[in-house]
C-alpha cells in the first residue's frame, strides 16, 4: 500500500490505481535543433507530429512514448533531448569542405552516423588485423604534400593498376576495379548512398562526397554512393590521395570551385592528373563546335565525368578561363538534368552489402565469426542485418567471389 501511495504522490498513478499519462518537459530549442539536424521536410514532421509547434512553444508537452518516436524519427539520441540546450556536435575528423572561406553548415545526423559506423568497422578491423599479424598498409603516408602531383599521379596509376586502358567497359566497372585494387593493398573501401543499411536514410552528395580515415592497418575510404558513378571515381582517387598523405578528412571534391585548403588542393590535383593525364589529353582532345559530344567521348575514354574532362581541358591550356566558365555552367545543367532523370534500383542485397561495408571487412568479420572469435550479434550489427539466414547467404556469396 505504501508503495502505491508513493507512486500516486509522484504522479505516476491516479488515486484509483490507473497509470497517469507521463508528460516530458523538454527545452523548446531542442525540438528545433533535432528537426534541423535530421534535415527532414518540415511538412513531413508537422504531419507526423501535429503538436510539434505546441511543444516548441511550450504550450504542450509530449508523452514519453511520443518523445521516443520523435527521437527515432529525427535520428536523435534521446538523451540529447533532456539537455538544457542543444549540444554542439563536431565532426570527429578534419573537415576540409570549407571553400573560399565560406562556412559549412551544421553536420546532419546522416553524416555523423555514417562516420561513426565507419569508425566502428575500422576499430574492429584494426584489432582483427593486429591479432592475425597483418602487415601495415604500405601506401599509408607514402607521399608528401611537397611531392610533385604529376609524379604522384603516375605512381598511383601503376600502384592501383588503373591506367587509362585498364578501367573496364563502364563507369560501374571502373569503380569496381579501382575499389578491388585498393582493397588488395589494404584499404577498406566502402561505397554507400545510405546510412548503414537503412534505405530510408539517403545520403546527400551536396553535403559531402567522401572521407578518409587513416590507420596503418585499417585505412578507410568512404564514398557517397548517392553520387553518380563518374563522380564516385574521382572521389575514390581523391580519398586515396588522402591515404597516401596519411591525413584523415571529410571532403567534397569540387574542381570548379577548388579549395583554399592546401591538402584538398593537392588531392584534387593528384586525382585529376591520375585520371586524365595532361600529356595524353593534349593528344586526345579534338577541338570542335560540338563540345558536348567531345566531352562525352573523352569522359567515356577516361571513365570520369564530363565536368572533370572540362576542367582538365582548361587546366592544360586548351580553353580560356572565360570559355571554361561559360561551358561549365551549360555542362553542369546538362549533367544535373541527366542525373535527376535517371532511375536506379537498390540492386541485389547480397551484392551491394559487401560494397557498402567493404568486401575486405565483410570477409574478415564473417570468417572471424564462424571461427567463434566474434559474436554473431556483433557481426550482424556491423554488417547491417539481423537474421542468421542472411549471414549464411552472404557468407556463401562472398565465398564464391
Amino acid at each position: 500500500m505504501g508503495g502505491k501511495c508513493e507512486l500516486v504522490r509522484r504522479g505516476i498513478y491516479k488515486i484509483d490505481g490507473s497509470p497517469m499519462t507521463l508528460r516530458v518537459d523538454v527545452q523548446p530549442a531542442l525540438y528545433t535543433w533535432a528537426s534541423e539536424r535530421s534535415r527532414l521536410d518540415t511538412e513531413y514532421l508537422a504531419t507526423k507530429f501535429p503538436n510539434l509547434e505546441a511543444w516548441k512553444s511550450g504550450r504542450a508537452q509530449p508523452t514519453l512514448k511520443q518523445l521516443e518516436t520523435f527521437a527515432s524519427t529525427t535520428h536523435t539520441p534521446i538523451g540529447f533531448l533532456f539537455l538544457q540546450e542543444p549540444p554542439i556536435e563536431r565532426i570527429p575528423i578534419p573537415d576540409f569542405r570549407t571553400i573560399s572561406n565560406s562556412e559549412v553548415g551544421r553536420p546532419s545526423a546522416d553524416l555523423l552516423d555514417t562516420i561513426y559506423i565507419c569508425q566502428q568497422r575500422q576499430e574492429w578491423y584494426r584489432d582483427y588485423a593486429a591479432a592475425n599479424g597483418e602487415d601495415r598498409a604500405s601506401i599509408v603516408g607514402a607521399a608528401t604534400i611537397s611531392g610533385d602531383a604529376i609524379v604522384t599521379a603516375a605512381n598511383m596509376r601503376r600502384t592501383f593498376e588503373f591506367d587509362v586502358g585498364e578501367r573496364g567497359n563502364s563507369w560501374s566497372e571502373a569503380v569496381h576495379l579501382l575499389s578491388e585494387s585498393a582493397e588488395q593493398l589494404g584499404v577498406l573501401v566502402m561505397v554507400s548512398g545510405i546510412v548503414g543499411s537503412d534505405t530510408h536514410r539517403k545520403l546527400d552528395p551536396q553535403e559531402f562526397r567522401g572521407f578518409a580515415l587513416i590507420d596503418e592497418r585499417a585505412p578507410v575510404v568512404f564514398v557517397n554512393g548517392a553520387d553518380s558513378k563518374a563522380a564516385q571515381i574521382f572521389t575514390i582517387v581523391h580519398e586515396l590521395a588522402h591515404i597516401l598523405l596519411g591525413v584523415s578528412g571529410l571532403s567534397n571534391p569540387d574542381l570548379y570551385l577548388g579549395s583554399d585548403v592546401d591538402i584538398e588542393h593537392w588531392c584534387n590535383q593528384v586525382a585529376a592528373e591520375m585520371l586524365v593525364p595532361d600529356a595524353r589529353l593534349r593528344v586526345s582532345y579534338r577541338q570542335t563546335d560540338d563540345l558536348a559530344t567531345e566531352l562525352d567521348r573523352l569522359a567515356a575514354e577516361y571513365r570520369v565525368s564530363t565536368l572533370v574532362v572540362l576542367r582538365r581541358i582548361h587546366d592544360v591550356g586548351l580553353m580560356s578561363r572565360m570559355q571554361y566558365h561559360d561551358a561549365y555552367a551549360s555542362e553542369h545543367d546538362r549533367v544535373m538534368a541527366f542525373f535527376a532523370a535517371r532511375s536506379e534500383s537498390g540492386g541485389n542485397f547480397y551484392n551491394t552489402t559487401p560494397v557498402r561495408v567493404s568486401k575486405r571487412f565483410a570477409r574478415a568479420i564473417i570468417a572471424n565469426t564462424l571461427e567463434g572469435q566474434t559474436l554473431y550479434r556483433e557481426a550482424f550489427r556491423m554488417l547491417g542485418f539481423q537474421k542468421q539466414a542472411t549471414f549464411d547467404h552472404l557468407s556463401h556469396t562472398l565465398g564464391s567471389t
